[in-house]
């Protein structure tokens, strides 16, 4: 294949991955980033001395970085380290008792027994379960599903692995105890899928931070972001800071170039869209031009949650052994508040929260003596008639509120730099449809082929990496976006 001209609009791990890989493959890349840090949702926000990843914080199949650096004939090691994170989650339930998960599984069994002694053999062939999903679901994870034959050919398999049901389905038939039930079936929140609406296909997220672990990049996860950047310029790459993509301009079925706001254009052999599905076709594509992804199919699509971030940097340390660095806390109400967040479209009193501490055991992260904490809680995407400007402040009121009273004594009084962001900010500095968290829903009828494809069907020469196309959302997942467009773009343009 010859020397091609690659525009890549936005330089989160999707646009990364994909720029990368068609750069090792001798093209000439460009990257159109329109912050003034590349990232995407990896922004990274640095102030005082503290450091906050306002995104991905959970590192999983590192084996996946590795191969970018392999394809570049590069050690991984020599760009950033990831460490790994002893335990993995510190699960807490309403009234503050834990399930510690982590890599030594006599450990976990024995805690699981204490809950219920009966859900330790559940446990057992649960984990045994996941195996055989894994194995299925990961080989399909860098395929792409550009037509429906290759939804057919693995229908069977989903079938016999029961991924018609939702991944809390699928571990209640395991688990009696219902906290146990929560601390299996809580990851799909991690790609913005209700765990009563996710399809089963994601338990294997179990199974692959079993065989793997779960890691914390040295000096977060914007470390990853720093490192990817430097290994696509070393590669003759290019990126663009402060170049917001306004229009993909579009001559027949091709792509001839992208314009930017400041009104230059970046003429292209390839397109590779990194934004947001929704805001790729109907901010940027004319509406004449798309007779498949109109603007009334996009829609008409289900989007994830939203989420409502706190960071802050406080000027003392919680080391009193109760937390660790990725705690969960589980409201009361489990199925009731998914349905309020998903369905209901309403922000109800009471919440769960991911509580992220990455200066527990990188002290890179805040000044000496000091912790940099991240909490985030799910929220209604702004399809909820919810007026963020009041919202906003009272939920932060009483999350701080709550982390004082029972896990944090004295909070308030100790912040020394903060920031939170809402749905609005999703909107508006990410550009995401309905401000969602995660793009497009993972929920069945919206994976693989019926998810929005990686190679558009009407444009001839746009592809698209991400969280909102193939195969969805997760670190894992947007890299494996990158690894199927550089694919498709070797095999289709030559």
């Amino acid at each position: 294949m010859g020397q091609k001209r690659i525009v890549v609009i936005g330089s989160g791990f999707g646009g990364l991955s994909a720029a990368i890989r068609l750069a090792a493959q001798g093209h000439l890349v460009t990257i159109l980033e329109q912050r003034d840090r590349p990232g995407g949702r990896a922004y990274v926000y640095q102030t005082k001395g503290y450091t906050f990843d306002s995104g991905p914080t959970v590192i999983t199949a590192p084996f996946m970085f590795d191969e970018l650096w392999q394809l570049a004939g590069k050690r991984r090691e020599d760009y950033f380290m990831l460490e790994p994170c002893r335990p993995y989650y510190r699960l807490f339930n309403h009234e503050g008792r834990y399930l510690e998960y982590g890599e030594d599984e006599e450990a976990l069994l024995e805690q699981i027994r204490q809950w219920n002694p009966a859900d330790v053999e559940g446990y057992r062939r649960f984990i045994a379960s996941t195996r055989p999903i894994f194995e299925k679901g990961f080989s399909l994870i860098d395929k792409p599903f550009l037509h429906i034959g290759d939804m057919l050919r693995v229908a069977p398999d989903l079938i016999r692995l029961k991924s018609y049901q939702s991944v809390y389905q699928f571990v209640s038939q395991f688990f009696q105890d219902d906290f146990l039930r929560r601390c299996f079936s809580f990851h799909p929140l991690f790609i913005g899928g209700n765990p009563f609406d996710a399809t089963s296909i994601y338990a294997m997220v179990h199974y692959l931070e079993r065989r793997w672990g779960v890691y914390h990049a040295r000096g977060g996860t914007g470390s990853i972001v720093k490192a990817m950047v430097q290994l696509f310029t070393e590669l003759g790459g290019q990126l663009e800071l402060n170049a917001k993509a306004v229009e993909i301009v579009i001559n027949g079925r091709r792509a001839q170039a992208v314009r930017t706001q400041d009104g230059r254009l970046f003429p292209a052999d390839v397109v590779v869209s990194n934004a947001d599905v929704p805001q790729t076709y109907m901010n940027l594509i004319p509406p004449r031009y798309r007779k498949v992804q109109t603007d009334r199919r996009l829609r008409r699509l289900r989007y994830s949650m939203s989420l409502a971030v706190i960071y802050l940097g406080i000027n003392r340390r919680y080391d009193d052994g109760r937390l660790v660095q990725h705690n969960i806390i589980f409201s009361e109400r489990y199925k009731g508040l998914l349905d309020d967040i998903f369905n209901r479209k309403r922000l109800a009193d009471d919440f769960s929260l991911y509580l992220h501490r990455p200066s527990h055991n990188d002290p890179t992260m805040a000044p000496p003596g000091h912790e940099a904490l991240y909490v985030l809680t799910p929220v209604p995407n702004l399809a909820a008639p919810i007026d963020w400007s009041v919202a906003g402040p009272r939920l932060r009121e009483a999350i701080l509120t709550f982390l004082e009273e029972h896990y944090m004594p004295g909070l308030r009084r100790h912040i020394v730099v903060e920031h939170m962001v809402d749905p609005r900010y999703y909107r508006d500095a990410l550009n995401s449809y309905l401000g969602a968290g995660f793009s497009i829903q993972p929920i069945l009828t919206q994976s693989a082929w019926f998810r929005p494809h990686n190679r558009s069907e009407d444009i001839d020469n746009l592809y698209l990496v991400g969280a909102g196309t193939h195969p969805g959302a997760g670190l894992p997942g947007v890299i494996a976006s990158g690894a199927i467009v550089a694919n498709l773009v070797s095999q289709e343009q030559a």
